[in-house]
């Protein structure tokens, strides 16, 4: 189970990156309709997004439900961080404090 572990974290910061391309194009303004749906960044970042859910769905076939469940939230941490690299984005206390809630409850669930 620890492989699928791994591969459910990969599948995750995959997720995260394709979430950060995804913004990034909407930060764009672009010269027609089509050029707005039709580039690299919304193209790529829905790939990407496809990679993940095969991921996810190879997991949910090896693991317990709930590890999965439990193994997803990371990749709001995971944004965050992105955020704060790619768009510069603060680190707020609210953030830090959402975080740690995250991170207890992933902690919380492996304990018991």
């Amino acid at each position: 189970m620890i492989p699928f572990i791994f591969l459910m974290l990969l599948g995750q910061l995959i997720a995260s990156f394709s979430q950060i391309m995804l913004k990034k194009s909407s930060q764009k303004e672009y010269p027609g309709f089509i050029r707005q749906y039709l580039n690299v960044l919304v193209i790529g970042g829905y790939g990407l997004l496809v990679v993940s859910m095969l991921i996810a769905i190879i997991c949910y076939g090896h693991m317990p439900y709930m590890y999965v469940v439990i193994v997803e939230p990371l990749g709001y941490i995971l944004v965050m961080f992105l955020s704060r690299l790619v768009f510069k984005e603060k680190i707020t206390r609210n953030k830090i404090f959402g975080m740690i809630l995250i991170l207890t409850g992933i902690l919380v669930f492996y304990l018991m």
